[in-house]
C-alpha cells in the first residue's frame, strides 16, 4: 500500500512516501480501514520531530485523526460489518494506553489496522473529510468549551490563537451557545475569514494590544464590579499572553486552556487570580461521548469543520510546512 512514512525523527520535509509498504492484516478483534480522509494536528508535528520521554516505534506512520470504510474483519469481530464507513478515536481507551499515529500506525496510508473498541459510526451524510476534522481539535474544543467551560448565551468570549483548528472550533462553539465572540488573529485576512464563521470581533494581534482593545470597547474591569471586560479567555497558547488574559476578565471569569503552544511557564500574576476571584480551568481532550455529539452535529447540520486545504498524501511535507508556518486557517485534510 501506499503510506507516508518515517523512519527516524527529523525535522521539515524528512516524510518519505513508499508505495510498496506491507499491507496491515487484522487480529483477531480488529478491522482494517480502507482509509477515506486525515487530518493534521501539531501532535503530528512533534511525533514527527520526537518527544522527550515518548519511544515512537519505528517505522511510524503518523495520523491520529481520519476516516474510511471497513474493508475487511477479523475473525472475533460480531458488531462491525465490511462495508461501515466509521470514524477513528485515537486514544487507546481499553488497552495498554497510547494513540493510533503515535503508538501504532495511522491514517497517513490508503489502508490501517485498527481495534474495534476505536471505531466510531459515521452516518452516511458526513463526508470522511469533515469526519477526520474531528477527534483531535474538534474534540478538544468541545470538552473546553461545553462540558469544562459551561458556555453560555450572552457571554463575551474572547479566544486566542482562534484561526487554527481548536481556534475556529472554540469561535463556532461559542456562536453556537449565542455567545458574543472576540476573535484574535495574526493577519486581517484570517479576520475576515473568522468574521465570516460569526465571530463578532477581531484584533489582528501584530498591531494591537487584546488587553488594551478589550479596555477600550467593554471597560477595565474592577475587582468590585461583574460587568467590565469579558467573561471567559480561551488561551492555549501561554506565554506572553497569560497575564493579560487574566487582566481582561470580570470578576468571577474565568480561562479556558487545553494547551500551550507558546510556552508552558509563562509569567504569573496570582492577585489577579484571588482577587477577582477568576477560575483557571483546564481541557485535556476528549471523551467518548463527546465525539459522538461531534458526529450528530456534522450529521444534523449544526457545525460544519473548516477546512483550508484538501491535498493528496504525496503532498504530506507540504500540509506539516502549511501547518508549521502557520499558513492553515482551520485544518488540512490528507487523501490517499
Amino acid at each position: 500500500m501506499k503510506a507516508a512514512v518515517i523512519e527516524q525523527h527529523g525535522g521539515a520535509g524528512t516524510i518519505a512516501i513508499d508505495n510498496a509498504f506491507a499491507d496491515p492484516k487484522p487480529g483477531a478483534e480488529d478491522v482494517i480501514i480502507k482509509v477515506g480522509a486525515s487530518s493534521l494536528n501539531y501532535h503530528d508535528v512533534f511525533t514527527r520531530n520526537g518527544m522527550p520521554g515518548i519511544k515512537v516505534p519505528m517505522p511510524c506512520i503518523m495520523g491520529l485523526d481520519f476516516a474510511g470504510e471497513i474493508v475487511e474483519v477479523g475473525s472475533d469481530v460480531k458488531d462491525w460489518k465490511v462495508g461501515q464507513r466509521v470514524l477513528i478515536d485515537p486514544v487507546d481507551r481499553v488497552g495498554p494506553g497510547g494513540l493510533i499515529g503515535e503508538m501504532w500506525h495511522g491514517g497517513l496510508a490508503e489502508f490501517c489496522k485498527v481495534p474495534t473498541h476505536h471505531l466510531v459510526s459515521l452516518p452516511d451524510n458526513v463526508s470522511f473529510e469533515d469526519a477526520a476534522c474531528l477527534p483531535v481539535a474538534y474534540g478538544t474544543a468541545l470538552r473546553m468549551m461545553y462540558t469544562i467551560g459551561n458556555v453560555q448565551a450572552g457571554e463575551k468570549v474572547l479566544v486566542l490563537g482562534a484561526s487554527g483548528g481548536v481556534g475556529t472550533c472554540s469561535v463556532l462553539l461559542a456562536k453556537a451557545r449565542g455567545c458574543e465572540v472576540i476573535a484574535c488573529a495574526s493577519s486581517q485576512s484570517k479576520l475576515d475569514r473568522l468574521k465570516d464563521l460569526g465571530a463578532d470581533h477581531g484584533i489582528n494581534y501584530v498591531d494591537e494590544d487584546f488587553m488594551k482593545w478589550v479596555w477600550t470597547n467593554f471597560g477595565k474591569p474592577h475587582r468590585r464590579q461583574f460587568d467590565k471586560g469579558v467573561d471567559c479567555v480561551v488561551n492555549f497558547t501561554g506565554g506572553d499572553t497569560w497575564v493579560p488574559s487574566l487582566r481582561v476578565l470580570h470578576r468571577g471569569g474565568r480561562v479556558l486552556t487545553c494547551g500551550a503552544t507558546a510556552g508552558f511557564d509563562p509569567k504569573e500574576d496570582l492577585r489577579f487570580i484571588w482577587s477577582y476571584e477568576l477560575k483557571v480551568l483546564g481541557a485535556n481532550g476528549w471523551l467518548r461521548e463527546e465525539l459522538e455529539t461531534l458526529v450528530s452535529m456534522l450529521s444534523d447540520g449544526s457545525l460544519k469543520p473548516v477546512i483550508d486545504k484538501v491535498l493528496p498524501l504525496e503532498d504530506v511535507n507540504e500540509a506539516f510546512r502549511l501547518l508549521e508556518d502557520r499558513e492553515v486557517f482551520g485544518k488540512v485534510v490528507l487523501t490517499p
